[in-house]
């Protein structure tokens, strides 16, 4: 009776042949949810850093994305209407918690005066310098009107023409240009504002107001 019981115990699917869990296990033997496991989605946006304009800010701001891993997209700094301050433009692309702790982490530097993510319809422009072989001058000129661009330098081996817009535009332009020979390319990175009379920085200088002449009154 007992042996009956036992064989009917054993029966079953030979291991083999048992259906694959589609999950993993970890070195401790812990099963893996894949979706747990899965790459969070990334977003891309701009971020724009009112700074001191003092030696050093750059460097500073660089070496914090670099200690953090933050994937910059483009870096670009410039004046303000403050000659104490400095503007610098940010594109990065990470998941929302990166891009929240980017901004704190930006925020607590000493020279930083303020941080903000612009909105998605932000105005953008890139600028590249596209140098190209020089055979065709006259095509490379027309090329570069039709990107609404210009050629800024020509001699007799090679021509380099001046792109401005979106990155999408600045892309679709070096495709185009690939046909003449490509020599080298030098693109500045993002600059944004934002539209209308919204702010950019909204701790950021006030425009000074025009100063009032008197007008001497008549004798």
């Amino acid at each position: 009776m007992s042996d009956d019981i036992d064989s009917k115990a054993l029966e079953g699917p030979h291991p083999s042949e048992r259906p694959e869990t589609s999950r993993r296990r970890n070195p401790q033997g812990i099963r893996i949810d894949p979706d747990a496991e899965a790459e969070p989605d990334t977003r891309q946006v701009v971020l724009s850093a009112l700074v001191a304009h003092e030696p050093g800010v750059l460097a500073n701001v660089a070496s914090l994305f670099s200690r953090r891993q933050f994937n910059i997209e483009s870096l670009t700094v410039g004046a303000t209407t403050d000659e104490n301050r400095a503007r610098i433009t940010l594109v990065i692309e990470e998941p929302d918690p990166g891009i929240e702790q980017a901004k704190k982490q930006l925020q607590k530097l000493v020279p930083v005066v303020s941080v903000t993510e612009l909105p998605a319809d932000a105005t953008r422009r890139d600028l590249a310098l596209i140098k190209v072989d020089g055979t065709h001058p006259d095509q490379v000129q027309s090329l570069a009107e039709m990107y609404g661009g210009q050629a800024v330098d020509a001699g007799q081996e090679t021509v380099t023409v001046e792109i401005t817009g979106s990155e999408q535009k600045i892309d679709a332009a070096i495709d185009a240009f690939e046909r003449f020979g490509i020599v080298e390319i030098v693109r500045t990175g993002t600059a944004a504002l934002t539209r209308g009379a919204e702010r950019t920085a909204p701790n950021g200088p006030q425009i000074a107001e025009p100063e009032s002449k008197e007008v001497p009154a008549d004798d």
